[in-house]
C-alpha cells in the first residue's frame, strides 16, 4: 500500500546540512512574505548592478537536508558557484536561493515500501505545497521589483529541489529557458509540458538514497517528446551527484547561452 508522504519525511536524512566555511555575504537576506506565511531567501545581485539593464534569474532549490529558517543553510550547495568573481564577471546575472520550511517541500509524492526498497512515486498533476505557491509568488514580485530579462528565465535544483524544479517547470512551462535538475526525479507524463526549454539531467549511477532510474527515466521521456536534453549519469557516484554537476567546466556557459 503506498503511505503518501510529503518528501519532508521521506528526505529527513538527505543532503549534510553543515555549510562550508565560505563568505556567502554578496548574497542578501530577504523574507517573503504572503498571507502570513514566511518565504526566506537569499539573493545574489550582479556586481554594479545597474536597475536600466535587463539580468537572467537563476533560481537555485535546495535539497531537504538544507530545509528550515535560519535563510543560511540552502546556500551550502551550489551557492560558492554563482559568487566566484570570475562567474559574476562573465556572467552577471541575479542568483536566487529560496529556503524550504523545516518540514515543508517543493513538491509532493507518495512512498511505498522500506528502505533499501522504498520506491518514489510522482504525481502527473497534484495541489501544490505551500512551499511552492511562496516560490511562485516571489517569482512574480522579482519580475516586478528588478529588471528581469524574461527571455533568460533558469531553474536547478538537487534531490528534494531537482524533483521541484520538474514541479516547477510543469507548473510554469513557459517561463523558464533551461532547467538543471540534479538526483531528482518526476512523474513521466509531465514531460509534455516541459519540452519548451532544454534540459541538462545529472545524475549519479550509485545513489542509494534517490536512485538514478527517475532520472533515467524523466530523460527518455523527454527525448520521446522531442525536448532538447543532456543527460549526466555519473559512475561510482553516489547521491552527491551535484558536486561533478558544478564541476562541469560548461555547466554555466550552457546555462546562459539559452534564450526563450
Amino acid at each position: 500500500m503506498f503511505r503518501p508522504l510529503i518528501i519532508a519525511i521521506v528526505f529527513a536524512s538527505l543532503c549534510s546540512t553543515r555549510m562550508e566555511a565560505q563568505d556567502f555575504t554578496a548574497y542578501e537576506k530577504h523574507v517573503y512574505i504572503n498571507d502570513g506565511d514566511t518565504l526566506p531567501y537569499r539573493m545574489l545581485l550582479p556586481v554594479n548592478y545597474d536597475t536600466s539593464k535587463k539580468y537572467p534569474l537563476v533560481l537555485f532549490l535546495h535539497g531537504s537536508g538544507e530545509r528550515g529558517n535560519d535563510n543560511e543553510s540552502q546556500l551550502t550547495h551550489g551557492a560558492n558557484l554563482f559568487v566566484q568573481d570570475s562567474v559574476r564577471t562573465k556572467y552577471p546575472a541575479i542568483v536566487v536561493f529560496p529556503q524550504c520550511s523545516a518540514n515543508g517541500s517543493w513538491t509532493k509524492m507518495a512512498v511505498m515500501g522500506e528502505g533499501d526498497n522504498r520506491e518514489f512515486v510522482f504525481y502527473e498533476s497534484i495541489v501544490p505545497t505551500r512551499d511552492m505557491e511562496l516560490l511562485e509568488s516571489l517569482i512574480l514580485q522579482l519580475k516586478n521589483d528588478f529588471n528581469i530579462d524574461r527571455r533568460r528565465m533558469y531553474a536547478g535544483g538537487l534531490s528534494m529541489g531537482g524533483m521541484g524544479t520538474f514541479e516547477l517547470v510543469r507548473r510554469n512551462p513557459k517561463m523558464f529557458s533551461a532547467a538543471f535538475p540534479i538526483c531528482g526525479g518526476a512523474n513521466t507524463e509531465i514531460a509534455k509540458k516541459l519540452k519548451k526549454l532544454d534540459w541538462w539531467v545529472f545524475h549519479g549511477e550509485e545513489d542509494k538514497l534517490v536512485p538514478n532510474k527517475y532520472s533515467t527515466q524523466m530523460v527518455k521521456a523527454l527525448q520521446a517528446v522531442g525536448a532538447n536534453v543532456t543527460y549526466s549519469l555519473y559512475p561510482n557516484v553516489g547521491h552527491n551527484s551535484w558536486d561533478y554537476a558544478f564541476a562541469e567546466p560548461q555547466l554555466l556557459s550552457w546555462l546562459f547561452s539559452h534564450l526563450k
